[in-house]
């Protein structure tokens, strides 16, 4: 019995120490990346900034806000359509223009398609 347990013993202590492992870690990177982070980091910033232009395609249920999101993406290559949520209705914003003239030659385009489509400034976000 005395044997056994220190048989067990030796074996559990001979594995433990078998297993544990160290290491360093070194990470090569370009210095630009750093830079780049944070240029991303400010366009996106400027890309939600209230001063922009969207122009809103659909408002209402989800399944048509999909529907319509996919309608847009299938006519439209130049622009991207993101679904917005805003009590009680989905809505499909186009564009990130910045000019209203911009956003009017786009507008005159969707018309075509989507014939209650309108321009418009989001609201800050706090």
């Amino acid at each position: 019995m005395k044997i056994s347990f220190l048989s067990v013993l030796y074996f559990v202590l001979t594995t433990s120490c078998c297993f544990s492992q160290q290491g360093n870690v070194t990470i090569n990177q370009d210095k630009h990346i750093a830079v780049l982070l944070n240029l991303k980091k400010q366009m996106n910033k400027s890309a939600n900034s209230s001063d922009r232009y969207k122009i809103q395609v659909y408002s209402g249920n989800r399944s048509g806000a999909q529907n319509a999101k996919k309608e847009f993406g299938s006519s439209f290559l130049d622009w991207r359509a993101t679904m917005q949520y805003e009590t009680p209705n989905f809505k499909i914003w186009v564009g990130n223009f910045r000019t209203r003239l911009e956003a009017d030659r786009a507008l005159k385009k969707i018309k075509r398609k989507f014939n209650s489509a309108f321009i418009f400034k989001p609201k800050k976000e706090k």
